[in-house]
């Protein structure tokens, strides 16, 4: 079965952004135990530093809607609930992106 994850990191090396912060998602198509580089899209970040803007966290979420699963290194409580809505789990998982794709691997065989 084959499945897409986003990844946020402003690096392309680390997931390092929060949910609500990201302006890129790293797209990932896993297949079985094997993660292949997809696209990366560009996101305009739902939160600022006063709180977030419901209307653009609709768009971040619509924007992340053909995948399973994404990777942040923090997210917020509202964020958990929208992706949710659309069948998306988030993982805290900040690593190295290859380390962090390996770690949800193994969550999702163990889990």
């Amino acid at each position: 079965m084959s499945y897409r994850v986003a990844v946020a990191s402003s690096d392309g090396k680390y997931v390092n952004e929060h949910f609500g912060r990201a302006k890129q998602f790293l797209i990932f198509n896993v297949a079985d135990d094997q993660c292949e580089f997809h696209e990366l899209r560009k996101n305009d970040p739902p939160c600022s530093g006063d709180g977030h803007n419901q209307n653009q966290m609709t768009k971040t979420v619509e924007l992340l809607a053909d995948c399973k699963a994404v990777l942040v290194s923090q997210i917020g409580q509202g964020a958990v609930q929208a992706l949710s809505l659309k069948g998306i789990k988030p993982y805290v998982l900040p690593d190295f992106i290859e380390d962090a794709l390996k770690s949800f691997l193994q969550i999702k065989v163990t889990g």
